[in-house]
Order: structure tokens, then sequence, then C-alpha cells
């Protein structure tokens, strides 16, 4: 005779369903804070419907996916989960505009190996708010809970936005040429690239914890310099594009200026950037210092504080400068020039 075996359920098997709805309804208010008249349909469809905006000729749609990368690992160090998904919209949308595209909502992915109701709730809430400061909406998203994949209070976050462009106001324009200046605009910390090697030098190899004060942040803990969160471009260039002034933007994310910049340059030409014309955030000299990080190297990572270049023609610099200032941005300043080259990026470090 067989022995009955006793029944085993998905929350024994570590996935608790009844948990996991409650910890997305939990955030039901800050995603619905997010929606606008274009968003069609309830909370918890399972698509997310969007009217196309109105008035224009020949929009095109312009999409993007990315990840915070490690960074998640000082969050979850520091049990601050607030900000990872703040820091993934700015992310995505910092992308979306250097082709001139405006955001029209993005979708989130959550997956963890247990879910926790409060941390689950913080997340979601950091991607709303990131959604509000750009005017999209979060329309749909996904939470898994993987045990045996994630550890217990592990978990990392993803995220795929939509925009719109008009077609013949795509950027990069084909006209930028040797003469053109570039403005770097500041960065808020490292923003969502570099991590690893920051945590290797920072932890590793300099022994401080998420909670140390070195002096060379000016009180700030490791962890608060870390979790500053990315910043988004949006609000303060989207208003200034139909001016013409800018020719194209290059966002500095991982691989830092010498990937990025010539993403957005034409053939026949270099970017040189003047290392000497900014000073690095603090938090970047202590990894090099605490590091012995080399400075190719950590141009090669890091932005070094200055998160976003633009490429403008000379007669365009003042102008600029002027419609960046008058919209609350006084520190953005020229770090280099367009050359005849090879569409390369070039960092220079003065004399």
């Amino acid at each position: 005779m067989t022995k009955k075996r006793a029944a085993v359920t998905y929350k024994q098997a570590g996935v608790d369903i009844e948990e996991k709805a409650d910890a997305i309804e939990s955030a039901r208010g800050a995603i619905e804070s997010t929606w606008g008249k274009e968003v069609v349909g309830e909370f918890g469809a399972y698509g997310g419907l969007f009217r196309m905006p109105k008035g224009m000729k020949k929009p095109l749609l312009c999409s993007s996916t990315d990840g915070v990368g490690t960074k998640i690992a000082v969050a979850i160090a520091a049990k601050k989960h607030d900000t990872v998904g703040h820091d993934l919209v700015n992310h995505c949308v910092n992308d979306i505009l250097v082709q001139g595209a405006r955001p029209l909502f993005l979708l989130d992915y959550v997956a963890t190996g247990r879910v926790d109701k409060r941390l689950i709730r913080d997340v979601i809430r950091g991607f709303a708010a990131g959604c509000r400061e750009n005017g999209c909406a979060l329309i749909g998203g996904e939470t898994a809970e993987m045990p045996g994949t994630y550890r217990d209070g592990d978990y990392d976050v993803a995220a795929t936005i939509v925009g719109v462009v008009e077609e013949d106001d795509v950027l990069p324009r084909a006209d930028v040429k040797p003469g053109d200046v570039l403005i770097g605009l500041p960065s808020t910390g490292l923003h969502t690239n570099g991590y690893s090697l920051a945590r290797k030098a920072l932890f590793e190899v300099g022994r401080l914890t998420v909670k140390s004060k070195p002096k060379e942040l000016g009180g700030q803990t490791v962890a608060e310099a870390l979790l500053a969160v990315h910043r988004s471009y949006g609000p303060l260039l989207l208003p200034i594009l139909p001016e013409g002034r800018i020719k194209a933007m290059a966002h500095i994310t991982g691989g830092g200026f010498p990937d990025n910049v010539p993403r957005v340059i034409p053939e026949g030409v270099d970017a040189v950037i003047d290392a000497a014309s900014w000073k690095p955030l603090p938090i970047f000299d202590l990894i090099r210092s605490l590091g012995g990080v080399p400075d190719a190297e950590c141009y090669r990572v890091f932005n070094m504080g200055v998160g976003m270049v633009l490429v403008c023609g000379k007669k365009d610099v003042e102008p600029l400068l002027a419609s960046l200032k008058a919209r609350g941005e006084r520190d953005a300043k020229v770090v280099g020039e367009i050359t005849k080259g090879k569409r390369v990026a070039r960092v220079t470090f003065g004399s």
C-alpha cells in the first residue's frame, strides 16, 4: 500500500502569492499617481494601454531597457531601497533623451528571493517618484519571487521605457563638425555605473563600510554618496531642445567618456575632453585614492562628475549656457571640443 504524502503548497516551495499581491497593492497609490489622461484601463490589467500624443506630424517611438547594476548591492547593504527605482527611471529617461525623445511610459521589473512587502513597496515607490519627476506613466511591470535563484534579502530591478520624438527632431544631427564645442552638465555621483570598481576600491581595498564617514565626503556616509540618485536631465533639456542649439548629446554611463561620446559623433571627427576643466566630485577622488585607480581607468569607467555632454556650435555656446542657467543649471561649463579625427573620444589631463 502506497504511503500518502503530505501536500506541498507553493508557499512551502518559497513563493507567497498573497504577500506578493499585498506588496503590489501597497504601492498602488504611488503607481496611479504617475497616470495622466493618456493612460487607459485599470490597475492590475495584463498590459498597459497608452494613447499616443496628439498633434505630432511624424512621431517615432524610442525605447530603452536597463538596470542599475551592482548599485543594488550598496542599497541592500545600507538597507535603503527607495532610490534604486528612481535611479533607473532617470537613467532610462536620459538614454532616450539623447535622441531627442521625451518619455511616455515605463514598465518595471523586480525580482527577489522572497517577497518582503516593505522592500517591494519602497522600490516601486522609487519608480513612481522617478516617473512623476519626468512626466511619464508607470503603467505596468512584474514582481517575480524566485527562491533558489536569489537569496533571501537579495533582489534586482530592470525597466523598459518608451518615449516619442518627431522624426525631423531626432538627435544626433549630421552637422557635428570640427570647431564645435562640448558642454558638460554636472552629475550627482556615480549615477548607475562603475559600482563593481567602486565597491572594490572602497570596501575591499579601503576597508570602509556603508556607514563610514571619511573626511573627504564632508560629513556624508559612504552609502549616502554612493546612493545619490542618478540625475535626470530631461526636465532641464527637453524645454531647451526646440531652440535648435544642441546638435548631439551623450549620456555618460558605462564605458565613461571613451565609449559614450563616440556614439553621437560622425565619422571624421574626434571629441577631445579636457579633464582639467572641472573638478571631480569627492566620491571619485576617494575611489581613486583608496583604490589606486589610474586616471585613464577612472574616466573610462565613471562619469567623474559630468553626467551629460552636449555638442553645439561655437556661436551657440553662450546662448545655450544662458538657457541652461535660466532653467536653474548654473554649473554647466565648456569641457572640450570637436576636432578632425577618427570618431574617438580622447580625455586629456592638462600639463
